[in-house]
């Protein structure tokens, strides 16, 4: 066993002073105001532009609860030990996730026809994908991508948290009951994870498919969610929690972990634009021919730089991982490129709403944004304060207290 320990009780919860602590009244205060802010704005001639930067925000905070959600899973199928310091923290960003089917209302009532051109458009290739793009079926696969993700976020949750304070005969039950549910999650997330982003994004151009579309946004929401949690872990042991529990072996991993998905991203964007360059199918290139002008084209060109060059070579030195300032700056600048990728990918559409088809960012998107991320963290704020930060009853805490890169 290392020196490194949950040393005082107090050391698994937030201080009642500390910033942490206020996270749900902080957020709330920014979800009325950045939300309400939004959908006020969502009416007349700017209703459509409004609804896509609604959306914007939506699929950019979500994808780091999926993101979550896929990691916890992941974790449990592995039976993984170094992260477990770490997991109760990804349990409680995955928890959050049935706030996302509220916050969807806005997009499957005032965005629906707004956002998606199938709902009132008729062509022969609308036509031949109509069997798949009608209303009844549109909305019966969203109520199952919420069950499911609401079910698996709040029984890897509950169970987790029953851990802290069930008789010691009860833990094993409960760990296997983990793994055991690990397997078909991961199956039914990553189907439902890749058909919503089909669904809600990438049926914004509905003439347009990809078939790595799922992989590409399952790459950006597992690549924000590290980026993510490490932040929060660097916030926690700056408030004093898990001060000696998360140590310098855990950023070192994290660090890995979101300079690999750096990679995977990349790669997965690369692959899906050569295969559609190279086929040269007018379906297929609408895509990039519409992010290619009116000023998309610099992010277009932007993106490949500054959301993989840039972080490649800053992570890849081993010192750069395991330095904190280093580490939390390359996670903060992630975060941001996926704010960037996000907007990349939805906004360019609100041209076909009678809006201007140039770039242009306007106050909606900074306050969607704000407002969906307030949202986000006070739950995630909530359920941290409610229980311990770590899983103190996990059985193999000791390897992860203990744990040291080689």
């Amino acid at each position: 066993m290392s020196d490194h320990a949950i040393e005082k009780p107090q050391d698994v919860h937030l201080p009642a002073t500390s910033l942490w602590a206020k996270l749900p009244v902080i957020g709330g205060v920014a979800a009325v105001a950045g939300l309400g802010f939004t959908l006020a704005s969502a009416h007349g001639e700017h209703k459509a532009r409004a609804l896509f930067s609604y959306l914007f925000a939506y699929e950019t905070v979500l994808a780091i609860a999926l993101g979550a959600l896929g990691f916890v899973l992941i974790d449990h199928l592995v039976r993984a030990a170094w992260s477990t310091v770490l997991r109760r923290i990804a349990e409680t960003i995955a928890v959050t996730l049935p706030l996302f089917a509220l916050l969807w209302i806005p997009i499957g009532t005032l965005g629906f026809h707004e956002l998606f051109p199938w709902t009132h458009e008729a062509d022969v290739v609308l036509d031949k994908k109509r069997w798949f793009l009608s209303n009844p079926f549109f909305f019966g696969r969203a109520a199952i991508y919420f069950a499911v993700w609401s079910f698996l976020g709040w029984k890897i949750h509950s169970t987790s948290v029953k851990m802290d304070t069930a008789p010691e005969g009860e833990r094993k039950a409960l760990v296997h009951s983990l793994w055991t549910l690990a397997a078909p999650g991961i199956a039914l997330y990553a189907l439902s994870q890749s058909f919503q982003a089909i669904d809600w994004l990438m049926s914004l151009q509905p003439h347009w498919y990809s078939t790595m579309f799922g992989v590409y946004y399952f790459a950006a929401s597992i690549l924000s969610f590290f980026a993510f949690i490490t932040l929060v872990a660097m916030g926690l042991n700056k408030a004093g929690v898990l001060k000696t529990a998360i140590t310098t072996e855990h950023f070192h991993d994290l660090g890995k972990y979101v300079y690999g998905f750096t990679v995977f991203w990349a790669y997965i964007a690369f692959s899906q634009y050569m295969l559609i360059w190279y086929a040269n199918i007018p379906e297929e290139t609408v895509f990039f021919m519409t992010r290619s002008q009116g000023g998309w084209e610099y992010i277009s060109r932007a993106l490949p730089v500054l959301h993989f060059a840039v972080p490649f070579l800053f992570l890849l030195s081993r010192h750069m991982k395991r330095n904190r300032l280093a580490l939390g700056v390359a996670c903060t600048w992630t975060l941001v490129m996926h704010c960037v990728d996000m907007y990349w990918l939805v906004l360019p559409n609100a041209a076909g709403h009678g809006h201007a088809s140039h770039l242009e960012v306007t106050a909606t998107d900074v306050a969607a944004l704000v407002g969906m991320a307030g949202a986000f963290l006070a739950v995630f704020g909530f359920f941290l304060k409610k229980h311990p930060v770590v899983g103190i009853n996990e059985p193999r805490l000791a390897e992860s207290l203990a744990h040291e890169n080689y």
